[in-house]
């Protein structure tokens, strides 16, 4: 295939929708979320549309929260 064919763009943006749309498709939505004025993590519960905390901290982000007050 020749690199100045008019197929090849084409190609490449059907390749990268596929990949983005195979990224999004695979997300997983309980993925724990970093609360960023406590560090505590939590998750999105669809349930009642709120946080639910996991007791849990981010050592990073308190690592952070401890080096800049």
């Amino acid at each position: 295939m020749d690199i100045y064919s008019r197929k090849l763009p084409i190609i490449i943006i059907i390749i990268l929708v596929s990949i983005l749309a195979f990224q999004v498709m695979n997300h997983d939505s309980n993925s724990p979320i970093i609360d960023s004025a406590t560090c505590e993590l939590y998750i999105e519960d669809s349930q009642f549309g709120g946080k639910k905390y996991l007791n849990e901290y981010d050592q990073k982000c308190l690592d952070f929260k401890n080096l800049n007050p």
